[in-house]
């Protein structure tokens, strides 16, 4: 039988279909008309075009499958239209559960977010089972992945879906095309271009590590529960030290306060709403960037066998591949 990826020429699903793919499953991968398919180039899987906005499209994509990896999401902290990451995120992920379960799917593993999850005002790590609602989430990219976590859980106990939910925290490591938000600050910071920083932390995890947590999750997860894959708790000013120590620059000695860096958020979000172009800064970013995300992933180490390396060495393969691939010339 076929097992279907999600997000494969994305970061995190070119991970995970890699790992389906040594592990000897049949892959069939969605993908969307035109998109850049350079992380599948060297995979052995098939292809099939559809999108998640296309409920259509997902029943052709899941006929015939016994497991689906649903790793496709609008990672975003700014969109010139908001509604796009509901629809994609929210709508799109319970057109696919429904799908999957009119096909008859026997098991799936749906790819949330740490950003669904609560945090404690201390800094101290959290786990599955903190205290969150919908208000906590700041933006609308927060907000659809816990709406959307919401509908798979809802599936869950109302229909009897099949779904293992993982919660990932900031991958990083090599295929960040794109880059991904938390790459781009890698790239930017082995480039010389950031020159200051805020009082923040993410868990640091290696993609790799992560995509290995998801076949985990596949094969020991209990339908209906949670799992985060994360790595190491870092402050925002230890990874770019690290960064720079890689790429032989000085770091950043710089520490702007929040509350500095939001009106040039406010402004680089009106410009960008004229210009269609991404803004250097986030209102959600620096919202976000009030409370230090670190999280506990002894759930996952215990009931899934999950581990995950040192993030000194994700950092590494993410500089070394931002380097091979011409992302840190001039």
């Amino acid at each position: 039988m076929t097992t279907l990826i999600t997000g494969a020429t994305g970061f995190l699903g070119s991970a995970v279909l890699r790992r389906l793919v040594s592990e000897g499953h049949q892959v069939r991968a969605l993908v969307r008309p035109g998109s850049d398919r350079r992380n599948l180039d060297d995979v052995a899987a098939e292809t099939i075009e559809g999108d998640l906005t296309d409920a259509a499209s997902l029943k052709r994509a899941v006929a015939g499958c016994s497991a689906v990896f649903h790793v496709a999401a609008d990672y975003r902290l700014w969109t010139p239209d908001p509604d796009v990451a509901y629809r994609v995120n929210v709508d799109g992920t319970r057109a696919l559960m429904l799908a999957a379960l009119d096909a008859g799917v026997e098991r799936i593993v749906y790819t949330s977010s740490v950003a669904t999850l609560g945090l404690h005002a201390d800094g101290t790590p959290a786990d599955e089972d903190t205290p969150v609602s919908l208000q906590d989430m700041i933006g609308h990219y927060k907000r659809s992945k816990y709406l959307a976590e919401q509908a798979v859980g809802e599936l869950v106990q109302e229909r009897g879906l099949p779904a293992v939910v993982v919660n990932p925290s900031a991958p990083v490591g090599p295929r960040d095309i794109k880059p991904t938000p938390t790459g781009r600050m890698i790239r930017d910071a082995a480039r010389g271009r950031m020159p200051a920083f805020v009082d923040t932390g993410l868990n640091v995890v290696h993609v790799d590590d992560v995509a290995a947590g998801h076949l985990a999750a596949f094969a020991h997860g209990k339908a209906g529960e949670r799992y985060i894959l994360g790595g190491e708790d870092m402050t925002l000013q230890q990874i770019l030290n690290e960064v720079c120590r890689l790429c032989g620059r000085a770091p950043p000695r710089l520490r702007l306060p929040h509350s500095l860096v939001l009106p040039v958020a406010h402004v680089a979000e009106a410009w960008a709403a004229v210009s269609r172009k991404e803004p250097i800064v986030t209102v959600a970013g620096v919202r976000l960037a009030r409370k230090r995300m670190f999280f506990s992933w002894d759930k996952a180490r215990r009931e899934l066998g999950y581990s995950a390396r040192p993030a000194a060495q994700a950092l590494a393969d993410a500089v070394q591949w931002f380097r091979d691939n011409g992302y840190l010339s001039a």
